[in-house]
């Protein structure tokens, strides 16, 4: 289950409908319910907090993203999208891992999940992150 308090309109989220699982993009929020609006490839739908599930940062949400990759001569990773990197020191090795926008430099000692990486993102960036 995800915390209400971590979703912003436009996380990325796996939402559960008739013990299905479907990625949807978070549209709106009402906090008197506690309630998240998820729009999935089928439709926009109300959802309570324990039908919602996170999605585990890996290479192909980063595409999903935006981010193109790069392979660099010591073995590491760097993935990137404008001014924004991230850096694996092992490939497809996301349990710690560095991010930086200019001056503003992170490292993530445990995996994370997408819509946390949207939210590091869009603190560091002033933007938030999204599909494409």
């Amino acid at each position: 289950m995800i915390k209400y308090n971590e979703l912003k309109t436009g996380d990325l989220v796996m939402v559960e409908y008739d013990g299905q699982l479907k990625e949807g993009e978070v549209r709106n929020l009402n906090g008197d319910e506690k309630q998240v609006c998820v729009e999935t490839d089928v439709q926009d739908f109300w959802y309570e907090l324990s039908d919602l599930h996170p999605i585990a940062l890996d290479e192909s949400q980063l595409f999903k993203l935006g981010f193109q990759k790069q392979m660099n001569e010591d073995g590491s990773v760097k993935y990137m999208k404008g001014a924004f990197r991230v850096l694996l020191h092992s490939p497809d090795d996301f349990s710690q891992f560095e991010i930086w926008y200019r001056e503003d430099h992170r490292r993530i000692a445990q995996p994370i999940q997408v819509h946390t990486f949207q939210n590091h993102y869009l603190e560091m960036t002033k933007i938030h992150l999204t599909k494409g």
